[in-house]
Order: C-alpha cells, then structure tokens, then sequence
C-alpha cells in the first residue's frame, strides 16, 4: 500500500525557527546522531549544548566549510567528518538517529537513492531519520531561482524519499509543514551567505548580479529582509 505525501500543501499554518519543530518529534537525549550536511553548524551546536549525553557525528562535504568547523573547540560532544551521503563512513546500525536539514537536494540526483540507503543502513533497527527540505515556493524562492534553479533537485529528493516508503524501506511516521524566518541586514548581508557560499560555485555575470540585487532591493523594501521560508519534514522510521 503506498502512502500518500506532499511534496508541497496549499497552505502553511506555523511558523518558527526549526529546532522547534525537531526538539518537538525527537527525544535526543542519550542518543547517537548522526548529521549529514551540517553547513556552518549553527544547528549541530543547538543539538549539542541542549539536553543531556548527546553524541553527534556531523558530516560536511565542502572541504573550505569543513576545515573552518574544525576550529571548533567548545563542542566535545561532536566530531566533524568530511563525508557526502552517498558513502557513510560509520558501521550498520550505528545511530539512533539521522539528521538532514536542507540538505539532501544537494546529493547528486543519481546518487540519491544510494544515499538513501546509506541512511537506512547506518540507522539502528526502529531508529529515526527527520529529513527537512525547502518547498519550491515562496518570495525567498524567487530571488535564488534567478541564478539557482533547485526545482528538480526538490523534486528528486522528494521522490527518492517517497519511492523509499512505498518500497517500505521506511514507515513515514510524520509530515511537517512550516515556514522558518531568516533575516539578511542588507543585500551584501545577502551576497554573502546566499550567493557567495562555499558548497556552489555561483558564477554571476555582472547583468545576472544586478538583477539578484534589484530584485532583493524591491522585496526588502515591503519586508525588512524578513523572509519566510517553506520547508517540509519527513520524519520516518526504519523498517
């Protein structure tokens, strides 16, 4: 019997940082994480110094983002390792749970269900994998898709996790929609944490940037730099 998900609802109710929403699904404590694609690891340090004997591994791709997590000195309850998805480096049945924020769109489409499968290996029997992933939609949306288009990745990423229920790989335990707010202080704020990140080489023609700028501008001067951003969360177990 095949489950029925969404890629996307017609309508998001809540709104809120997601450590919210993952903090509210998840017991953490006690517990070995694993994280895939932890960025700048604003997220793996909420987990890290909340709760009680939280064990994290936390995986990064981009070398240039991984070698500045290594300066990291005050977290001793996590490891960063250079790791994709599509490779593990841990043993069967070796965490509790498996955390994916924003990042499973980036694996390479047709590495997607092999880094499916590496997730629910490394899972302990009955373990969790909370996997979040921005919705196509949204003005937030329309600034990236003038010089980074990620439908079809969107779209890979949600049938791949789809086709893994359907096969019973995993049981969906939950879908979570909601909208989680992130502010840039101006565009350069923007540049720098948008356009000029690590894991993708961005190349802008002059033209092309102008445009990004002119259209943050127009946005920014009906919100602030307050965006919303629509994400859906799966939360699944392993079968």
């Amino acid at each position: 019997m095949k489950v029925s998900m969404k890629l996307s609802p017609k309508r998001i109710e809540k709104t809120c940082p997601e450590v919210e929403i993952f903090e509210s699904v998840l017991s953490l404590d006690n517990k070995n994480i694993l994280e895939i694609g932890c960025g700048d690891a604003a997220i793996t340090r909420l987990i890290a110094k909340t709760g009680e004997a939280r064990t994290i591994i936390a995986t990064e791709m981009d070398t240039v983002q991984h070698e500045t997590n290594l300066q990291i000195k005050d977290l001793s309850n996590v490891d960063f390792i250079l790791s994709g998805c599509e490779k593990i480096p841990a043993e069967d049945n070796a965490f509790d749970i498996v955390l994916m924020f924003k990042s499973f769109h980036h694996v390479p489409s047709n590495l997607m269900k092999q880094a499916l499968s590496e997730v629910r290996r490394v899972l302990k029997p009955n373990g969790f994998a909370y996997i979040s992933e921005p919705i196509f939609a949204g003005v937030f949306n329309e600034i990236l898709r003038l010089f980074h288009d990620e439908e079809k990745v969107r779209q890979a990423a949600f049938d791949t996790i789809k086709q893994g229920v359907d096969a019973h790989d995993f049981l969906l335990i939950k879908e979570i929609f909601f909208n989680t707010p992130v502010n840039f202080e101006h565009f350069e704020d923007y540049a720098k944490k948008v356009i000029g990140v690590t894991h993708t080489d961005h190349q802008l023609s002059d033209e092309l940037y102008a445009r990004v700028k002119l259209k943050f501008e127009q946005v920014y001067t009906n919100n602030g730099g307050n965006f919303l951003i629509p994400v859906r969360v799966d939360l699944l177990q392993k079968n």
